[in-house]
């Protein structure tokens, strides 16, 4: 029965950020590959990445990459030692803590210049 737990909420967004890191290194593969097709496309390519959609897209991918690898030592101290399944709760919530200490560097670097973009300034 599904109750919304943490152990639930951690399996969800652990295979969220997966597929999210998928679709990162396709588009990174495309950006790659596209040197391919010459040198005008691309650079047009690269210039697409480099508008704000894209760097707020980036701020994710940060975050899932973060929370994925996080949560996935939150899994292997639950697969392999004996406290781990006891105190899981208590080790997602420490996942969420190192996120963010992790997390809110890259929001401090990132964010102003994503707002320097959008406002010319």
């Amino acid at each position: 029965m599904y109750r919304g737990r943490e152990g639930q909420w951690a399996f969800f967004l652990h295979r969220i950020s997966g597929i999210a890191i998928l679709l990162y290194l396709l588009i990174h593969v495309l950006n790659i590959s596209a040197a391919m097709w010459g040198e005008e496309a691309s650079k047009s390519l690269f210039a697409i990445f480099h508008i704000w959609f894209f760097r707020l897209g980036l701020l994710g991918v940060i975050g899932a990459v973060l929370y994925h690898a996080l949560n996935g030592l939150r899994i292997i101290l639950m697969d392999f030692t004996g406290w781990g399944v006891k105190y899981q709760r208590e080790l997602w919530y420490g996942v969420w803590g190192l996120f963010v200490l992790f997390y809110v560097p890259a929001l401090v670097k990132i964010v102003p210049e994503i707002v320097r973009d959008i406002t010319g300034a």
